[in-house]
């Protein structure tokens, strides 16, 4: 996320006009989003092992917190990839681009919400160790 929000996406504005610069973005996040979803599973399934294996009631609070934020970051990202980037790839699929980066558009601030969210559940394991 940090990539995309601080080098890829001021990057291809600073340096791409329509439609060069959403066909840019929609393809990186094609590549981009299986990555994801393989992370949220490896996530997922990792830290429940651990939480299990220590015991949800013996677990640190700042493991809980990680695990509410990590599951709200997930539900956030649901909704980026059914809603807003369906949208974009339907639109290029008929080369709209103007619609290509509005969906584009709408999925910035849920894409800093998820990257704000990240840096908090660091913060709660740090801060309740």
């Amino acid at each position: 996320m940090g990539f995309i929000l601080f080098a890829m996406r001021p990057a291809a504005f600073a340096t791409l006009q329509a439609p060069a610069r959403p066909q840019l973005i929609l393809s990186s996040l094609q590549r981009f989003f299986p990555l994801v979803w393989i992370s949220i599973a490896v996530i997922l399934i990792t830290g429940l092992i651990i939480m299990l294996q220590v015991g949800f009631a013996h677990a640190p609070i700042g493991w809980h917190v990680m695990f509410g934020v990590g599951l709200i970051m997930m539900a956030v990202f649901a909704h980026i990839f059914f809603a807003p980037y369906r949208r974009a790839k339907l639109a290029a699929a008929a080369q709209d681009w103007p619609a290509v980066g509005q969906s584009l558009e709408k999925m910035h601030p849920f894409v800093v919400l998820n990257f704000t969210l990240g840096w908090i559940a660091i913060a709660a394991v740090l801060f309740w160790r």
